[in-house]
Parts: structure tokens; C-alpha cells; sequence
């Protein structure tokens, strides 16, 4: 029987995929083990390939909102910030969630929805891109797909993607969505997210003390109204830690000019929330 190169390649794919979850499955406790459990091996495509499945369950569960106005203002802030980013080689998609909570989130793939509730929290653009930004570094960072590999192991997933099993896919799916695990990213990767989503800002133009900022009002919210930013403080590093490292980060960036820090269209947007 004659393979292709892509199916040889599959094989390959699949093997080493194998022997590092045994590796791991053994209980290896050097510092290869440890790497290990860190690295994504997964290709963009099937990085995407994931991602649109998570996507279309997850959107199911969600009510968006549907003024085209303030969804393209999103999708433009998001991609601008993109384009800026250490990863341009696959599609991001940015949608707007109705809902209040003070939140975003991202998921593989590069889908990114933000609430409602953020747009009308931020007092700034740079606010909102800093929260947006943070999102987009996830997303840079892979921490899905390790996450993923962390829960599952290496060989479980590839098997998936090389179409063993079709139906398990959806199952993987819908088990995501429904544990919510997805979506609360271990400590350090909030913290990588951060450093990645300064350097955007800056590089985007927009000042990236609007992240701090934020985090300074956030502290704010936390006292007066806990439930109503709870979400998205639960898993991240503390806010008090992510100022600090925010500007300490930015003391390092060099001298650049910024959009001015009032948005005529930001204000704009403001005023069309419902």
C-alpha cells in the first residue's frame, strides 16, 4: 500500500505525539517532563481546527450583541492590536457578548468575545485595548492548547485531529464548554499574557498604562461591587502584582508617541451602549 506524504507525515505526527505522553504518563519528574507538559507541538491548522469546534459550542450558550456600530468597532480595535502581535499567521475573530459581567475571554484558535460590561467599565480606549490586548496574548501564547494538552495528553488529542474518531471531537467539545476549564488559564499565563499585551499596545501606538489604569480601577470595583468583576479576577495573578508589573514593563519600552488618550470614537461607542 502506497502513502501519501501528508498521511506519512500524520504517522509521525501521531508517534511522537505517543511517546511524549508516555513519557509523561510514566511519571517523569525531570526537567524534561516538566518543559514538556509546557510546550505545544500542534500546528496553527490544528490549532483552528479545535478552535472552531470550541467556537461553535460555546456560541451557542452566548447572546450577542447586535449593533454593527460598536461590533466593528471591537473586531478594529482587536485587529489592530493583531497586527501588532507575535502571531499574524492565523484569523482572529472578535465578538461582542451581551452581557454585563466585567469580562473577556479567548479560546483557541483565535476567537476572542468581549462583554458588554467591559466596553462600559473601561473610561479609555487604552483601558478597554489593554483588557483586549491581554486576550490576543492568550491567544499568542497557546495557552489554550497547552491547557488543553495538560487536561487531555498529547497523544488523546492528536488522535482526534487525525480523524480516528470524529464523534469524539464533538464530545471533547461540549465537555470544555461545560467545565469551563478552558477558560481559567494557570497564573502564569495571565502574567505572559500581560508582558505580551504591553508590547502590542506599545507597538500598536496606543499607551499601555491604560492596562495599569485599569487594573488601578479594577481595584476600585473590587471593593464596592466584587460580583460584578469577580470573573475575571478569579484566576489571574493579583491585581496589585499585575500593576506592578505593568509598570515596570513599561519603564523599559522605549520613548514613543501614543494616540491622544481621548477616543472622540470611543466616546462615541460609549454613548451607544444600551
Amino acid at each position: 500500500m502506497k502513502l501519501n506524504r501528508q498521511r506519512v507525515f500524520q504517522i509521525c505526527h501521531f508517534q511522537l505525539l505517543a511517546w511524549i505522553a508516555l513519557l509523561l504518563g510514566l511519571g517523569c519528574s525531570s526537567q524534561l517532563a516538566r518543559q514538556l507538559v509546557n510546550v505545544n507541538i500542534f500546528s496553527d491548522e490544528e490549532e483552528v481546527k479545535l478552535g472552531r469546534e470550541f467556537a461553535d459550542k460555546i456560541e451557542t450558550k452566548l447572546q450577542f450583541h447586535t449593533d454593527p456600530i460598536i461590533t466593528a468597532y471591537i473586531n478594529e480595535l482587536g485587529q489592530r492590536l493583531v497586527s501588532h502581535s507575535k502571531r499574524q499567521n492565523i484569523n482572529y475573530h472578535f465578538k461582542v457578548v451581551n452581557a454585563e459581567e466585567v469580562n473577556a475571554f479567548a479560546i483557541p484558535g483565535g476567537y476572542v468575545y468581549v462583554n458588554l460590561g467591559l466596553i462600559r467599565f473601561a473610561d479609555t480606549e487604552a483601558e478597554l485595548a489593554g483588557v483586549i490586548a491581554h486576550e490576543v496574548g492568550h491567544v499568542v501564547g497557546k495557552h489554550g492548547m497547552k491547557q488543553l494538552t495538560k487536561q487531555y495528553g498529547l497523544a488523546a488529542l492528536a488522535q482526534l485531529l487525525l480523524g480516528k474518531d470524529p464523534g469524539r471531537l464533538e464530545e471533547l467539545a461540549t465537555q470544555v464548554v461545560t467545565s469551563g476549564f478552558l477558560l481559567k488559564y494557570s497564573r502564569e499565563a495571565e502574567r505572559e499574557a500581560d508582558l505580551l499585551a504591553t508590547e502590542e499596545m506599545h507597538s500598536a501606538g496606543i499607551n499601555p498604562a491604560g492596562m495599569a489604569n485599569f487594573f488601578e480601577r479594577l481595584l476600585s470595583a473590587e471593593k464596592r461591587q466584587p460580583t460584578k468583576v469577580e470573573q475575571l479576577i478569579s484566576t489571574h495573578p493579583g491585581t496589585r502584582e499585575r500593576i506592578t508589573n505593568v509598570r515596570q514593563q513599561i519603564q523599559q519600552l522605549p520613548t514613543k508617541s501614543y494616540d491622544p488618550e481621548i477616543s472622540t470614537r470611543f466616546q462615541l461607542i460609549k454613548r451607544r451602549l444600551p
